[in-house]
């Protein structure tokens, strides 16, 4: 990934979506020619020169301030999420060699394992590129397809964009999109120079043109908390909310879970899904598979 290229077209992205007016600027009509703010708009917001910020814009966030950021992210209207990957942005811009890789994990502890098999309900942990790297039996049963995908290893980006079961897996299989790619544009910013990232992002650009135009876009986001719809091919609908919960002493890592409402017919979907569990259990070698 270019850090240049991606400072560019994040800048470009995020004002082309501005309107003077949602910018509090006087719009006295007439055809633009620019969608959104035009440079030099931006630059009087920020409180820069123009030239300044033509110089930003074009990928030059090189010994750029924490206050000429700020003023950045006020002037574009970034939520936290967008002004996190910006700052992201200037810190590998800053970067020494030295200080360029960060490891990625790819191990779960001991402990996090036994956690997991705690839970009650379906549960998981993946890394940043979305790989599954440890599911309890509730959560390798709601994500069956996922394991069982001929597109390995495990990953829920893979199967979102290169398997053909996922959108009738996901109803919202739009919404799930774009949350991913926007959870990977995310992560490209936090870690350049993951190669496994980068290797990723490479396969699913070559082999889904919906993944290439939806990366091209530059949205960012987490994911905490929230619901989703799924289709499982052995309880049927499910609606359940999430928590993701970053593993602070394992960076990258992500504890995910999911519930229903009590008395739903998605919390009985659930029970259906537990006791499908205990009667695959008996025969682990094909749970493991």
């Amino acid at each position: 990934m270019d850090n240049k290229s991606d400072i560019h077209d994040f800048l470009a992205t995020r004002r082309a979506r501005l309107t003077p007016t949602q910018a509090g600027l006087p719009d006295f009509g007439g055809k633009r020619r620019v969608p959104g703010l035009r440079r030099e708009e931006v630059a009087m917001l920020a409180g820069v020169s123009v030239d300044y910020y033509v110089r930003l814009e074009r990928g030059n966030l090189g010994g750029v301030s924490e206050s000429v950021l700020e003023a950045l992210v006020r002037a574009l209207q970034l939520d936290d999420t967008e002004r996190s990957h910006l700052f992201d942005l200037a810190r590998t811009a800053n970067a020494t060699v030295g200080t360029r890789r960060r490891p990625v994990a790819n191990r779960v502890r001991p402990g996090v394992l036994r956690l997991l098999d705690s839970i009650n309900a379906p549960a998981w942990v993946r890394n940043g590129r979305m790989d599954v790297l440890a599911a309890n039996a509730m959560g390798r049963a709601l994500y069956s397809q996922v394991f069982d995908s001929p597109v390995t290893p495990p990953n829920t980006a893979r199967f979102a964009f290169l398997d053909p079961r996922a959108p009738e897996f996901w109803p919202d299989w739009d919404k799930i999109a774009g949350d991913t790619v926007a959870t990977l544009r995310n992560e490209a910013g936090r870690t350049p120079y993951d190669k496994g990232l980068t290797d990723l992002i490479g396969e699913l650009s070559t082999r889904s043109e919906e993944f290439r135009t939806r990366w091209a876009a530059h949205d960012v986001h987490q994911h905490r908390s929230g619901w989703k719809r799924l289709h499982h091919p052995v309880v049927g609908d499910l609606e359940l909310s999430y928590e993701a919960l970053q593993l602070v002493t394992d960076e990258g890592l992500i504890l995910l879970s999911y519930s229903a409402e009590p008395g739903s017919k998605s919390a009985e979907g659930l029970g259906l899904l537990a006791s499908w569990v205990a009667t695959e259990a008996r025969e682990p070698l094909e749970l493991d598979a």
